[in-house]
């Protein structure tokens, strides 16, 4: 009983909690590292473990949560119709290894979020990404100019000394410069918020600035702009008295609409101007195959596996017609669209968009700085569904399962409902 006892305050305690959440972040931003260093068994055995880990840390903490506000209502839909989605795919063992791998990432996303609030949050992910982006810059050097070396192991090609491009431990250029953004975001919250000191802050700005740099990925300056126009944005909202708030919320809302019709209108030119035009035709090339294969299958897709599994249909196929080896649609949406069809297509949307808005209403109603990282995240995610399909698994997808459940713990029909067996009123207090 005396063990029982000091194990339940073992993985109650405030420690244990930074431990585990410090322990998740590193593991799963380190996923395609530990894979390749190891094997994908390893990495499935290590995210087992930390959700066994979190199942305890959540049953000791039982009283302090809420049964209805466990999990996004909308994330519960989209992994339950990805695992209807066994009933039609064409390789049952793969849909539901696919899923397993949602459902992990997503508990161990679910688990953070209830142990940690947003400061703490935002904190330990950005303890873990200087740590992961210290030693992909040193992998870097080691392959680039040590060794002039490639790290075929881990996909580094030892490309510094010419300046790039670079990929780190994660894999590829685009996937660094993902997680670079999401560091600068994580990094200027953190000293913005005053959790940091200025002689941490700035290195870690210089070393996330220098990695964009060098990954020469296009899809950087692509987030850069999206979420330093949303950032600007934001901060006028804020500053907004909260009586004209809603006014300049549509006003916003007009100039974002004109400014998407405008993009797509003069999408050449801005794919000529990023220099990105034979990236953007294979991309463009791949999507209207995979618009060929979806009007098989439009409301149930073909089932649901992630990653493309390996000689399964109509993956290859589409690389067959393609000549190409594309491991991914290139496209969170696409992803969905081909696999879970639009039934699944609306409820990834609505996943992502419920939670913007919410996190969006959030940030503009409380004065601290530190609520403007769950909107600044998910416009990050939403613009990078869009060239790559990061969101859809491991870090990118932890992610959007951490965010959507942060926007919800805050605005939600949960409340209401919470409220009414309490006795309490949640409210939003406007401040500013």
């Amino acid at each position: 009983m005396t063990s029982q006892l000091r194990l339940g305050r073992l993985l109650g305690s405030a420690e244990m909690a930074r431990a585990f959440t410090v322990a998740v972040l590193v593991a799963v931003f380190g996923s395609f590292a530990i894979e390749r260093m190891s094997s994908p068994v390893t990495l499935a055995t290590v995210v087992a473990v930390l959700c066994v880990l979190g199942a305890g840390i959540l049953w000791v903490r039982r009283e302090e949560l809420s049964p209805l506000r466990i999990a996004p209502s909308s994330l519960i839909a989209f992994l339950g119709w990805a695992i209807v989605s066994l009933a039609w795919s064409t390789d049952k063992s793969d849909t539901i290894a696919g899923w397993l791998a949602l459902l992990g990432f997503a508990f161990l996303a679910i688990t953070v979020g209830h142990i940690r609030d947003t400061l703490q949050t935002v904190r330990a992910l950005g303890d873990a990404l200087r740590v992961l982006l210290g030693v992909s810059l040193g992998m870097e050097i080691l392959s680039g100019i040590l060794f002039d070396l490639p790290f075929t192991f881990l996909g580094i090609q030892g490309n510094l000394a010419i300046g790039g491009p670079v990929q780190g431990i994660f894999g590829s250029r685009n996937m660094l410069g993902f997680v670079v953004v999401i560091a600068l975001i994580t990094f200027v919250i953190e000293w913005r918020s005053q959790s940091l000191s200025a002689q941490v802050a700035i290195p870690s700005i210089a070393l996330g600035v220098l990695l964009a740099f060098l990954s020469a990925s296009p899809t950087v300056l692509v987030l850069a702009v999206a979420v330093g126009v949303v950032a600007v944005a934001l901060t006028i909202v804020r500053h907004t008295p909260s009586d004209r708030r809603s006014i300049v919320q549509w006003v916003l809302g007009v100039l974002v609409a004109l400014a998407l019709t405008a993009a797509f209108a003069l999408r050449h030119p801005i794919i000529a101007l990023l220099d990105a035009g034979s990236d953007f035709s294979i991309r463009a090339s791949l999507w209207n195959t995979i618009l060929d294969f979806s009007a098989l299958r439009p409301i149930q897709g073909w089932g649901w596996f992630g990653p493309w599994a390996r000689g399964e249909f109509p993956f290859t196929y589409i690389n067959f017609q393609l000549d190409d080896h594309h491991q991914s649609a290139l496209n969170a949406y696409f992803d969905v669209l081909l696999q879970l069809g639009w039934a699944g297509l609306v409820l990834f949307l609505l996943l992502g968009g419920v939670a913007t808005v919410r996190s969006w209403l959030v940030a503009s109603a409380r004065r601290s700085v530190v609520y403007a990282w769950t909107p600044l995240m998910l416009v990050t995610l939403a613009v990078d569904s869009m060239f790559e399909s990061f969101t859809l698994v491991g870090a990118g997808w932890f992610m959007l399962v951490l965010c959507a459940l942060r926007a919800g713990q805050s605005r939600s029909w949960r409340e209401s409902i919470d409220a009414a067996n309490t006795g309490v009123i949640p409210t939003l207090r406007a401040e500013g």
